[in-house]
């Protein structure tokens, strides 16, 4: 049995569920949105949002069940032609066109202050 789409609180938009499965997590997305941008529209968290246009790479997921479309290119910086054969993406970049289970595959491997060995010390007064 085919279940329906979820309707957002516009009825003329449908939507479909989005599963984060490393965190598990789930929320509607719109077939006319991006898969981050859904997420973030919801105020939720689960795929590390940077450009959110396709240009860092942060967003990087592989889409383990489901399906979805393109709604632009996909740098090769960021995602490789094996690696799109192999189901990743940019969830910035893509759109549900079934519901979606995926995995969160990109990390930050560098830290935001870099090493913290140094301590600030004020002058007694």
């Amino acid at each position: 049995m085919t279940s329906l789409p979820v309707l957002t609180t516009s009825p003329r938009l449908a939507a479909l569920p989005v599963t984060i499965a490393n965190v598990g997590l789930s929320y509607d997305c719109a077939t006319t949105e991006s898969l981050l941008a859904g997420m973030l529209r919801l105020g939720r968290k689960g795929i590390p949002a940077g450009c959110v246009s396709g240009g860092c790479g942060v967003c990087k997921v592989r889409i383990v069940e489901g399906a979805v479309q393109s709604l632009g290119p996909i740098s090769r910086a960021h995602v490789s032609s094996e690696e799109e054969a192999n189901g990743y993406t940019l969830a910035c970049r893509v759109a549900p066109t079934q519901a979606v289970c995926l995995e969160v595959a990109a990390r930050l491997r560098k830290p935001f202050l870099g090493s913290a060995t140094a301590v600030v010390q004020r002058p007694a007064s």
